[in-house]
């Protein structure tokens, strides 16, 4: 349970930002180019953090990355409200950096505390923690739309929500079960002499270094909803803020459900095929979403869209976990390749949107989906002796 609302406390902390978008854009007084800079940043943080916190879990355990850069989180996501209230691009940037770095560094450790989990139970689980972040998304998505209708201001909305995300932080930092790797003494050795705990020694890993881009490529589908789908139905259909919004959490609702119903999928079809199926589904909910003349239509794209990017990234982080003697390092690997997605994203959509509009440039997000279809076998763990054995469910 301590895992699960770890993965909510993110989800929520992420959404407050995600769901004002519209208007701190209209209040920065930036184009979607800018805007998409400004996203980039946050990217930039997240990416510069997670390199080095394997290094740090292995170093002082999981519970004190979670204790520091939770804070640092919340701290971003505070001085973000507050940037957006004052109307400042220069100072919006430098708290999204802090908020990023924050945001990125726990999500590598709570995948990693998800990943010693599902090797307790023996079975397919990150699906369901990952629904939490979703969960969280949802909540923190419609919370913004109460927010954005009752014309509450950035700093009273974002300061609320940091509160919140500080209470889950910290019941789940007392809950959680994990393995705590700080204090064990010099690392394990794997099956080639090289010590587990060798920060390098993962970036030369051909299958892991293949399964950060897999994510990367299904990340894209997810990042790109929380950053334009909303911004898309307001310019295409006219409505207002709320009504963005509102497509954005039908979209984080969809996800929530695949993601929970996700452990059977794979426990069921393995993780080959549900990713297969999943991404099949995202091209199916884009094309309807970018291309529906109504907004009814373009709102069950969006479902499907959401039910599609579902299982992308807690698949990748299964697989990174596979083995419990590089769990750490692997995890921060493919979390760091991923998170490309979040700096290649920003600009890219943001600058196509200014050529194409909103839904058109999203459209192209079939390409990195075949990508992640091509890809989708590294997600089978190798049979060799310093491996973790073979997922049965894969």
């Amino acid at each position: 349970m301590g895992v699960l609302v770890l993965f909510i406390a993110c989800g929520l902390a992420f959404a407050t930002w995600a769901s004002r978008l519209v208007v701190i854009r209209e209040t920065l007084g930036v184009s979607p180019g800018a805007m998409g800079g400004l996203l980039l940043v946050m990217s930039a943080g997240s990416v510069c953090a997670m390199p080095t916190t394997g290094t740090l879990v292995l170093r002082f355990g999981v519970r004190w990355v979670l204790a520091v850069f939770g804070s640092v989180m919340v701290g971003g996501l505070v001085g973000a409200g507050i940037a957006a209230s004052l109307g400042s691009a220069w100072a919006m940037a430098v708290c999204l950096m802090v908020f990023g770095a924050g945001l990125g560094a726990t999500d590598v450790a709570m995948n990693l505390a998800g990943s010693d989990v599902e090797r307790m139970l023996g079975r397919s689980v990150m699906p369901q923690f990952h629904a939490g972040y979703s969960v969280g998304t949802v909540a923190g998505a419609g919370i913004g739309a109460l927010m954005s209708r009752l014309g509450v201001s950035f700093v009273a909305h974002f300061g609320v929500m940091a509160a919140l995300t500080v209470a889950c932080l910290a019941w789940g930092w007392c809950t959680v079960l994990t393995e705590d790797r700080a204090g064990r003494g010099p690392a394990p050795a794997s099956e080639d002499g090289a010590p587990s705990g060798t920060g390098t020694r993962a970036w030369l890993e051909g299958r892991t270094l293949l399964i950060g881009v897999l994510v990367l490529s299904m990340s894209l589908a997810e990042g790109a909803a929380d950053d334009w789908l909303a911004s898309g139905l307001v310019q295409a259909f006219g409505i207002p803020e709320s009504g963005g919004i509102a497509g954005l959490a039908v979209f984080l609702v969809a996800m929530t459900a695949m993601r929970t119903a996700g452990t059977r999928l794979v426990d069921r079809w393995g993780r080959v095929r549900a990713l297969r199926a999943s991404a099949v589904l995202a091209v199916a909910g884009l094309g309807v979403y970018a291309f529906s003349p109504w907004l009814v239509g373009a709102m069950v794209g969006a479902a499907l869209w959401g039910l599609g990017a579902a299982l992308g990234f807690p698949l990748g982080m299964s697989a990174a976990g596979d083995d419990p003697l590089r769990a750490a390092q692997r995890t921060s690997v493919v979390a760091t390749i991923a998170y490309g997605a979040f700096l290649v994203g920003p600009p890219l959509f943001g600058a196509l949107a200014g050529i194409l509009g909103f839904r058109l440039a999203l459209a192209c997000l079939v390409v990195p989906m075949a990508c992640g279809v091509f890809l989708a076998p590294v997600l089978v763990p190798r049979a060799t002796p310093g491996d973790a054995c073979p997922d049965p469910s894969s």
